[in-house]
């Protein structure tokens, strides 16, 4: 029996499952294939924040009064007086963010890879992962600290809130699991997933770079010009640090870590020491 039609059926009319179609694409439609499935990532999740965080930052601009003296709450309480209530939209909203994350593992299988372990995110060197993203973020976390202050001081940065949650038994873990969510999706996605497609796609090298370091900090704009600096920077370092490594979970680390000291860190120091800004 021969395939008669694309749908499926057979010569003989019985319906079978038809060949994917993307099988027989050429090296034209394949990367037209590409493109598009990276550009609906990225519009699913840090390409829209991107959008969403430049509105913001042109609000803040056109706001009455300096941007020191405006502020950007990463970590806001979504049912004040109401913890039960507010624990389910904080548990809700971060794991609704994984989804791209699940996407991207999903695309990759489908390609013939083996899902996120394509990228170097598995658990095959734990200590080597946990050991080199201590590292980066020893490093990254004291140098960004004093550029978010000097920003701040020159007025081109909003004071940062990292949390503004009520004093309830969850605050913590809910600002941790925040960390791992904020990490995972900006390591998975704007590091690993688009540094291998704009690769597939023929970008140069230092192209993809400067592409997955502008997104980076360009999503976090809403903090300010000293925030889309920061971020960019430290994405090329990012960068730098993946392809040495070849391994996605040392940043992942070194992200969730930096999350981590800074949204438990204010929720510890705010008010209490003169050197850390609060609204």
């Amino acid at each position: 029996m021969g395939w008669s039609q694309r749908d499926g059926r057979t010569e003989s009319g019985v319906r079978t499952e038809p060949e994917p179609v993307f099988l027989e694409l050429d090296e034209d439609g394949r990367r037209r294939l590409l493109r598009t499935e990276t550009l609906l990532v990225l519009a699913l999740s840090l390409g829209a924040s991107g959008v969403s965080a430049l509105i913001s930052f042109i609000g803040s601009l056109t706001k009455p009064g300096g941007l020191k003296d405006q502020a950007a709450t990463l970590n806001g309480s979504y049912a004040p007086g109401r913890p039960w209530l507010d624990l389910a939209w904080q548990l809700f909203g971060i794991a609704s963010a994984l989804v791209p994350v699940l996407l991207v593992a999903h695309l990759l299988t489908r390609e013939g890879a083996p899902g996120l372990r394509a990228l170097g995110f598995d658990r095959t060197r734990p200590w080597w992962d946990l050991g080199r993203g201590a590292l980066v973020a020893a490093g990254i976390g004291s140098a960004g600290l004093a550029f978010y202050l000097g920003a701040r001081a020159t007025g081109f940065n909003l004071t940062v809130v990292p949390e503004a949650l009520p004093d309830v038994w969850w605050k913590f873990p809910v600002l941790i699991l925040s960390a791992l969510q904020n990490a995972l999706v900006e390591e998975i996605i704007v590091l690993a997933y688009l540094l291998r497609r704009l690769g597939q796609l023929g970008w140069s090298p230092m192209a993809a770079l400067l592409a997955s370091s502008a997104l980076r900090g360009s999503y976090h704009l809403y903090q300010g010009i000293g925030g889309f600096i920061g971020n960019m920077v430290m994405g090329v370092v990012f960068v730098l640090a993946y392809r040495r490594w070849g391994r996605v979970a040392p940043l992942f680390v070194a992200h969730a870590l930096l999350d981590i000291v800074a949204f438990g860190g204010y929720a510890l120091l705010a008010g209490k020491v003169g050197w850390l800004p609060t609204p």
